[in-house]
């Protein structure tokens, strides 16, 4: 399997500073729509029928876009670079965090709770402090560090282009498919799962590059919280990020990490996106390592 060329990475990372492109144009918006078709057409009644529906609307989608990105794979290096840069988010994340941020320094509390749930998370904001809103966008920003930046980043220079793009279908499925409800907790059940699969490297990778932009501070944290989450993934980041930073992070009802940190506020928010941007730095070094020749057969 060839990868794609750290060339190609790079011209993505410098497309990336200019945010995303039109929705019209871009691939995973097409995604989400082509998943929500999906979602409109089942029909299956019982639990099997509803994961079979799933599983295979999710291997459809799987296949055709590990197939396009395949062909992209094909293209010239700048080609590559262009085709890869819309299947990651690193400016567009950095800037979401920063909103929110604002809005929780101009203490307009139900701004920040409004752009956290339009940017960051799926779940309702409507009653949450302002420590909340700031521990959810500071677990949010390290999660996505993963979801948005170093996974799409190491399934290209490991695999490709169709490697990347089969994953950014998969976590996009995850996110729209991937609940715990009456409605989706069968038919999303192979898309959340597959999306565990491709997450397990990113998410440790993240952790790790966290912790080093954090000069190792939050490393305790991590090793004791990393798997307090019901994702067997997005603890790693999350943990790592909370250590580090000295915070606290709960979701009620679901996990708290690092029990012992201070509520998180505004400035540590701040702090977050300037780790969260050394981190991704890191991150893409790594991936712009050589690849061994016996991996992939051909020149890195």
């Amino acid at each position: 399997m060839r990868g794609a060329p750290r060339r190609a990475l790079l011209l993505a990372l410098a497309l990336d500073t200019l945010g995303e492109p039109p929705a019209p144009a871009h691939p995973v918006v097409w995604m989400g729509h082509l998943l929500r078709r999906a979602r409109a057409a089942w029909r299956g009644q019982t639990p099997r029928a509803q994961l079979i529906e799933g599983g295979l609307g999710w291997a459809a989608g799987v296949s055709c876009s590990a197939a396009l990105g395949a062909a992209c794979g094909r293209l010239p290096w700048w080609a590559q670079g262009v085709a890869l840069k819309p299947l990651l988010a690193r400016t567009a994340l950095l800037r979401a965090g920063s909103e929110v941020a604002g809005a929780l320094e101009a203490g307009n509390l139900p701004e920040a709770r409004r752009l956290l749930s339009w940017h960051l998370v799926s779940r309702g904001t409507a009653d949450l402090t302002a420590s909340e809103v700031a521990g959810a966008a500071i677990a949010s920003l390290a999660e996505n560090l993963s979801d948005s930046v170093v996974a799409p980043l190491l399934h290209a220079r490991l695999g490709g282009l169709g490697w990347a793009a089969a994953y950014r279908f998969t976590n996009t499925a995850d996110a729209s498919w991937g609940y715990r409800t009456p409605a989706l907790e069968w038919p999303g059940k192979v898309a959340a799962r597959a999306d565990d699969l491709l997450n397990l490297a990113p998410a440790r990778l993240s952790a790790a590059c966290l912790l080093l932009a954090a000069g190792g501070r939050g490393f305790r944290v991590w090793r004791v919280d990393a798997r307090r989450t019901p994702s067997p993934n997005g603890g790693h980041p999350m943990s790592a990020a909370a250590g580090a930073l000295g915070v606290r992070l709960d979701k009620r009802g679901v996990y708290t990490l690092n029990a012992a940190g201070r509520d998180p506020d505004a400035a540590d928010l701040r702090a977050t996106l300037t780790l969260v941007s050394r981190a991704a730095l890191l991150a893409a070094l790594v991936c712009l390592l050589p690849l061994p020749r016996r991996l992939t057969g051909a020149r890195a």
